[in-house]
């Protein structure tokens, strides 16, 4: 076994293991932001370059060693190349690094290809040192790569106190149930007040259709993952898990909880089949459903984690020259999974199991795609240099999604009333209300519901964390109390460091 490890450390493999080493790192940096599969394509093409440079390096040299060595200095400036024109970007904006680091990465290729060409450098005896640096770079990222995947089961709760009923009951004819979230989808005075957008129209064709709008509803939080993950277990995140305490910023209990709730647990006790679509955030997405529907992976080209490598690397330039735009195929990428959602409904409602289908529309939020008839958009048409959204540019891009997602949202309400066999429950939801507004209104959100002979259970001002109860209590036989409605305010990375925002609207209905 020792003279196994012995020759096998002193054979040079270290430019492969460098060379997958950036991909590793990047993505777990992002652990839990993104699908390991995001990182295959990327990795197969960082190590198919690293072999490419070894191969033609010992072609010319003669000697693997030598090769090996050169490698690695030329794929550690390639791959570093981006970070350190971040870093410096960052940091000294007027010193124009983009001018003056490309001749500098040029000097080290030149200088490094000379240094390793001297005849006298073998660089055999460091081959075993190399090698265990190789690997002492890999090991902790397939680890917190490793750790921070959440484990798949079909059958569980993630948060210690999620309150889960084994006493539930199916009726004759189950309903199936729709839970739609629409990110950053704001409240109608909101909208009107903030942007002058009266959404009226929108609002009087879902009560057309029986849908009630809960006109002083509020998001019991104010981000994304807080807001959906207290909805899908109805319990306020202080009272759920005693992992979510003020001086904690870890998240990983946090995006279990959202993936496996108490919601999930009691459909799928009940035999409902669990239906999800790829959103792009790992942590929305229900990969161990029964019913896990994406696009087609390379069907739209570069993903966004491709599009944030490419900028890593010295082959950000293959984008500045215009060979490629990462931020074209990020519309395209996201118009996509936009379209493959409502392209799907007539399928979902024709499933023959009764489901649960936990549906995430990221839109209106950015990135603004779509123009208020539905004709693609360029997303940097939005933000300025630093990639931010100014509050104009932020508004005219919400305002034109926000119109024809509303379009889509009423084809798609008919597809499911007109399929459904039997009436279906189907919720409407934002998480939070738009960005650009003082913290008391980012939490304004706009909720409809579509109660089948029970719209009299909802009232104006419920918020998420109830909307689940009421659903269990009134067609499942559930016993879960109706709690007080509250909003939370929290700060990043301070999540769990709540302040209770009053909700300021008035409580007569319209």
């Amino acid at each position: 076994m020792k003279k196994t490890l012995s020759r096998l450390f002193r054979a040079p493999w270290y430019p492969i293991a460098i060379s997958a080493y950036p991909v590793l790192a990047l993505l777990s940096a992002n652990a839990g932001q993104v699908r390991l599969e995001a990182g295959m394509r990327p990795l197969l093409i960082s190590v198919g370059l690293g072999i490419l440079i070894y191969v033609l390096l010992w072609l010319y040299f003669k000697r693997i060693y030598k090769a090996a060595f050169l490698a690695t200095l030329f794929l550690t400036l390639f791959f570093s190349y981006g970070h350190v024109l971040i870093f410096i970007e960052a940091r000294w904006a007027h010193l124009n690094a983009a001018l003056w680091l490309p001749a500098v990465w040029l000097l080290l290729f030149l200088l490094s290809f000379f240094w390793a060409s001297r005849p006298y450098l073998a660089f055999i005896s460091s081959t075993p040192s190399l090698n265990v640096i190789a690997l002492v770079l890999l090991i902790p990222s397939l680890w917190q790569i490793h750790f921070n995947r959440v484990p798949e089961s079909d059958h569980r709760v993630a948060a210690d106190h999620a309150p889960i009923q084994e006493n539930l009951s199916l009726p004759e004819n189950p309903p199936d149930v729709y839970f739609i979230v629409l990110d950053s989808y704001g409240r109608s005075d909101l909208l009107y007040s903030a942007y002058g957008f009266d959404n009226r129209y929108f609002e009087n064709e879902l009560k057309r259709r029986g849908f009630y709008i809960a006109s002083c509803s509020q998001s019991n939080y104010v981000r994304t993952e807080l807001s959906i993950a207290s909805a899908l277990n109805m319990q306020y995140l202080q009272n759920l898990d005693d992992d979510f305490v003020p001086q904690n910023i870890r998240r990983a209990v946090l995006w279990d909880s959202l993936q496996h709730s108490a919601v999930r647990y009691n459909f799928e006790s009940l035999g409902y089949e669990t239906v999800n679509f790829a959103s792009g955030y790992a942590w929305l997405e229900l990969t161990d459903a029964d019913h896990f529907l994406t696009p087609p992976p390379l069907s739209s080209g570069m993903t966004e984690f491709e599009a944030l490598f490419l900028r890593t690397t010295l082959a950000r330039y293959i984008q500045d020259w215009g060979w490629v735009d990462p931020d074209y195929l990020l519309g395209v990428r996201e118009r996509e999974r936009f379209n493959y959602i409502f392209d799907n409904m007539d399928d979902i409602a024709r499933m023959p199991q009764h489901t649960f289908a936990y549906i995430h529309i990221i839109s209106p939020h950015p990135p603004f795609v779509f123009d208020a008839q539905g004709n693609p958009t360029y997303p940097p048409d939005f933000w300025n240099e630093q990639r931010l959204y100014p509050p104009d540019l932020y508004q005219k891009g919400y305002v034109n999604q926000l119109q024809y997602l509303n379009t889509r949202l009423l084809q798609a309400v008919d597809v499911l009333l007109e399929t459904s066999k039997t009436p279906p429950i189907i919720i409407l939801l934002g998480d939070h209300g738009p960005w650009h507004q003082p913290r008391s209104k980012r939490l304004l959100n706009f909720t409809a519901v579509y109660f089948p002979e029970h719209s009299d259970t909802l009232y104006p001002t419920v918020t998420p964390v109830n909307l689940f109860r009421l659903v269990f209590n009134t067609y499942f036989g559930g016993k879960y109390d109706i709690l007080k409605d509250v909003a939370y305010f929290s700060p990043v990375p301070n999540l769990y460091d709540f302040t209770k925002i009053e909700n300021s609207c008035s409580l007569a209905e319209e």
